[in-house]
This record gives structure tokens, sequence and C-alpha cells, in this order.
């Protein structure tokens, strides 16, 4: 009796505890959360509904007029099929290359870890540099790609000028430098495998492909799923590389993303009404394949 009540007494003791430690330290996180975060999605979406220009309080009050013209706009369009381009390549390039890597450099080989640093470096490359980089690369007069193509015999390439490939272009810098990371998330899925389960199908007599379906991929299932769900946020936030590479979505707007969109029709001319209208779209979006894929995909991780 008197060593549960002890017990009673210690338990009492820790909640109280915990309580006066969530009274310290939750209402300052609260706070910051609510004035950065609740308070500017709250002002977006109020924004959304006037012609406003950021200056002064919003007063011309245009209901929907601003999603109307934003969903009728074809440069839109064109910035949306951009993202979901983005996002396709992402999931069928970009991550089946970042697997393929990491199964050729999950052994501790000769040079493996050689080869995972460069392949990485690009992800820790700034977007803002990776993209002047690449946009030298495609220069038509003095880009690399362009004087070898001249050195073959074949015409300069001014592939950042063509607004057929441009954005092409933008999606080869895309799975340059971001399919490193996936590659270092597999490794390290591949690393926490137990290595006991290779030596048993080895024994069974599989070989080297169905050691990697029936082992290797099973064992990666939850790192393959956190990796696409990075890949589709991902996907729907760039903004940098093509501010660097287009000079701000040319030519003729045809290398717009969603958020590069909001960036030059709303921030930069003025229009912070209609830059809210589509902040609060990519908000929407944001947040529906976000908590759709992770209950579907992701709901026992």
């Amino acid at each position: 009796m008197a060593l549960a009540e002890t017990f009673a007494r210690r338990r009492a003791g820790y909640t109280r505890g915990g309580l006066t430690t969530a009274l310290i330290f939750l209402p300052p996180a609260l706070v910051l959360f609510t004035v950065f975060i609740i308070l500017p999605i709250g002002e977006a979406g109020w924004y959304a509904f006037f012609n406003w220009n950021g200056l002064r309080t919003p007063t011309n009050f245009v209901g929907s007029d601003n999603f109307v013209q934003l969903f009728g706009n074809a440069v839109f369009h064109r910035a949306l099929i951009n993202t979901a381009l983005i996002v396709v390549v992402s999931l069928i390039i970009q991550l089946p290359l970042a697997l393929g890597m990491a199964v050729l450099l999950a052994d501790r080989r000769f040079g493996a870890v050689t080869f995972r640093m460069i392949f990485f470096l690009p992800f820790i490359l700034a977007d803002v540099a990776a993209g002047l980089i690449w946009r030298y690369m495609f220069d038509g007069d003095y880009g690399l790609v362009s004087q070898a193509s001249v050195a073959l015999g074949g015409d300069p390439i001014f592939l950042l000028a063509s607004k057929d490939y441009a954005f092409a272009g933008v999606l080869i810098v895309i799975v340059w430098k971001y399919f490193g990371f996936h590659m270092m998330l597999y490794i390290a899925g591949m690393q926490s495998i137990d290595r006991h389960l290779y030596e048993a199908a080895s024994i069974d007599g599989a070989n080297a492909w169905q050691r990697f379906r029936f082992v290797t991929l099973p064992g990666l299932a939850p790192m393959i799923r956190l990796s696409v769900f990075f890949s589709l946020i991902g996907s729907l936030q760039v903004f940098d590389v093509v501010r660097a590479m287009t000079f701000d979505g040319g030519p003729l707007n045809t290398t717009h993303t969603l958020v590069s969109y909001l960036y030059i029709f709303g921030i930069t001319r003025m229009r912070v009404g209609f830059g809210s209208a589509v902040g609060i779209v990519i908000f929407i979006l944001c947040v529906v394949v976000a908590f759709g894929y992770k209950r579907i995909f992701m709901r026992n991780d």
C-alpha cells in the first residue's frame, strides 16, 4: 500500500513538473507560431479579396475577381503544367536515379565515400548559385554545351532562349541538384537493413536482383515513401533555380513555376491582392498534397 502511494505521489510530481515546463516553454513558441505563421496566412486570405498594391489599408474589395483572373490566366496554366512536370520528372527520373546510385554506393567499397560526396555536393550548393552556374553552361555564345556542339560541327545551342526547350534545361538542373539528397536518404535506409537478411537470401540461392526486390525494396519502403513526400512538397516550392536561370520565367513566360508566378505577377508588379490569391491557391495545394499523401501512404510510418 505504501509503495503504491509512493508511486502515486511521484507520478503526481512528474505531472506537475511537466505542466510547469509546458507553461514556461509553450507560450513563447505559440506566440511566435501565431505571429509568423497563422497571422500571415490569415492576412493573405483577407487581402486575396482586394485589389491592393500593398500600400496603406486595402479598401477596394473585389470579391473573387482575383481568383477568376488567376484561373483564366494562360501564364498561370503554364506555371501549373510546369510544376506538374517537375513532380513527374522527380518521380520517374530523379528518384529512380537516386535509388540506383544508392545501390551502387551503399557498400563500403573503394571510392564509394568519394562518389557519395560528389553526388551530394550539388544539394549543398545554394539554389541561386546553381542556377547561375547552369545559366552560363547553357549560354548559347559562351556556354560549354554550345561550345561542345560547335566543336562537333553543329550549330550553337541557345537552350534557355527557346520557349520550347528552356524548361527542359530547368528540369535537368533540378534533377542534378536534388537527386544526391535522395540518394543519401536511400543509403541511410539501406544501412539500417539487417545484413542477416541478405545472408539468408544468398544461402537460399537468391541472385542480386532477387535480393534487391525481396530484401532491399521492402526494407527501404518507409524511406522511399518519405523521399517521395519530400519530392512532392519540394516540387511545389521551386523558385530560386527558375529565377536565376531564366531571367524571371522567360522566354515569354514559359518557364514559370507556381512560386515564380506569384513573385513576378504579384510582388514585383505591386499586385499584392492578386499575389495573395496565388499564395492561397499554392497553400491549399500544398496542404492537400501533404495531408492526403501522409494519410494514404504514410499512415503507419
